[in-house]
């Protein structure tokens, strides 16, 4: 199969990848291989089982499948000509290709010795055909095309282009199973959002549900509360989450960063100074703007030893000396803490207190990083993309199925951030170029394909290692890194999925 055009599907069913409908991506799908081919007729077809994650709950486009739901678009069919194709499932040539498992490619199937004596074969005079199983072991679905607009049968160029249009479409098939599953499922954070205040929580994912459902049980209560996860994640705006939805929402709340606090100025910025105090001035704390509300120390490790212990006796006795004071004032806060590092390894290494960290520890919460909440990505996304707009006097920019895609398969090491970032960027590149809408290139110009030298320097091979790499690493992160169940949705075995973990490096996040 010629290079260019295998590139070009590949790219092609990246831009489908991202539908959250089936139907619009099957015929999005099958008028591509149908142009690729230059068949008349075509057929596709998907049982909504896929996966077993992948079955859908309820409904589907087939009334007559009362099990399983059967999604399906046709190409130049007329509804009996439909129904004919639709009935030939369990005989025939649709039938043998599901049942073996291998493509059927015929000039003539009403010469064909396999197929000449079928009724159907003879009564449609039906001639050049071309069958490809969709998925293996049992198959998710079937390709079926018909007659050339040209003369002559299909070529052995087009089986290859079918085969490989199947197995990409394979695996994108089986995502949007699922996807349509999750989407005709209940929002897991439904139950939690209602006693919240998180509008600005995007997502819906099953890593979420359960970060919401910790900040449900931390907000009404008055228990110190230390949110541990990485860079970017949105430790703060889980900590404001946490004060606007408990009974000191009508107070203040104080962010401080601990890391741009100088040693020295610690009890300064922290507690105040009076009048002829080291400051030469009056100095109001962040204790006491904070007061009745939310004290929120943020890289709270990046304290030195000698501040720590001045945060610890301030917990332990709720009392506080402005400096210049010999007075005690009383301070009534709420304290959050967060941190991106682990605290339990800094007090082995003597850079955090133990004592401190006990007290810190009135309630743990984890927040989960970007790679936990892939699937997130896409509603986040779009988030930022229209609040950004809003926030910048720019167009209404939207995101292209591409870009879409492009941002659901990225990896985003610095979490929500990057991507909030790397969105702005892009539509500020998109708005400038004067276009209503962002393309990938626009997300990450020096990977663009098909942009001058980047087209150069990405090869085919390169693309669908890259894509590879990055399926699999999600197949197992969906999986909750069970390798069984990822070599099955994969349809490798499980010695294949374990040589292609090894070839590509890709290693399970640590906790």
């Amino acid at each position: 199969m010629d290079p260019v055009n295998e590139r070009d599907l590949f790219k092609q069913l990246l831009e489908l990848g991202i539908q959250d409908e089936v139907e619009p991506f099957l015929g999005e799908a099958l008028s591509l291989i149908v142009s690729m081919t230059g068949a008349r007729r075509g057929y596709i077809e998907l049982s909504g089982s896929g996966s077993a994650e992948g079955r859908p709950s309820g409904g589907g486009v087939d009334a007559c499948s009362r099990t399983t739901p059967r999604f399906w678009m046709a190409h130049g069919c007329s509804e009996t000509e439909i129904e004919k194709i639709r009935e030939a499932f369990s005989r025939g040539i649709i039938g043998d290709a599901l049942a073996t498992g291998k493509t059927i490619l015929t000039s003539c199937a009403m010469e064909d010795p396999r197929y000449r004596e079928r009724g159907s074969v003879r009564r449609n005079r039906i001639e050049a055909v071309l069958c490809a199983p969709i998925g293996l072991a049992p198959p998710l679905g079937v390709l079926y095309l018909q007659d050339r607009g040209q003369p002559g049968p299909f070529s052995e160029d087009d089986r290859s282009r079918a085969e490989m249009f199947t197995r990409y479409l394979t695996a994108f098939a089986d995502r949007l199973l699922i996807r349509r599953r999750r989407l005709d499922d209940t929002d897991p954070t439904l139950p939690f959002r209602g006693k919240l205040r998180a509008e600005e929580v995007v997502g819906r994912s099953r890593a979420l549900a359960l970060l919401l459902k910790d900040v449900s049980l931390a907000a009404p209560v008055k228990f110190t509360v230390l949110l541990l996860g990485p860079t970017g994640t949105g430790k703060t705006q889980i900590a404001h989450v946490i004060h606007a939805s408990g009974p000191r929402a009508t107070k203040p709340f104080m962010p401080v960063n601990c890391a741009s606090m100088p040693d020295g100025l610690f009890e300064n910025e922290l507690f105040g100074a009076v009048q002829g105090g080291h400051s030469g001035g009056r100095v109001e704390g962040k204790v006491t703007a904070a007061q009745g509300g939310t004290l929120f120390l943020d890289e709270v490790a990046e304290l030195s030893l000698g501040a720590q212990g001045k945060l610890l006796q301030f917990l332990q006795s709720k009392h506080y000396f402005p400096l210049g004071s010999a007075r005690p004032m009383t301070a009534d806060v709420r304290i959050i803490a967060a941190t991106n590092v682990d605290l339990e390894e800094h007090v082995k290494q003597g850079k955090f207190r133990d004592d401190l960290l006990s007290r810190l520890e009135g309630m743990t919460i984890r927040v989960p990083s970007l790679a936990e909440r892939r699937e997130d990505i896409v509603d986040i996304a779009i988030f930022f993309c229209q609040r950004i707009c809003e926030e910048n006097g720019l167009p209404r920019l939207k995101l292209s199925v591409g870009a879409l895609c492009a941002l659901e398969t990225a990896e985003w090491p610095k979490n929500i951030r990057q991507l909030s970032n790397a969105i702005q960027q892009a539509a500020i590149r998109a708005a400038g170029e004067g276009v209503l809408q962002i393309e990938q290139r626009h997300l990450f110009p020096e990977m663009s394909v098909g942009q001058g030298s980047s087209e150069k320097s990405l090869t085919l091979q390169a693309a669908k290692r890259r894509f590879e790499e990055q399926f699999i690493r999600r197949t197992l992160e969906e999986t909750g890194w069970n390798h069984a169940e990822a070599a099955r949705r994969l349809d490798v075995s499980r010695s294949q999925l374990y040589n292609l973990i090894k070839a590509y490096k890709i290693e399970r996040p640590k906790p």
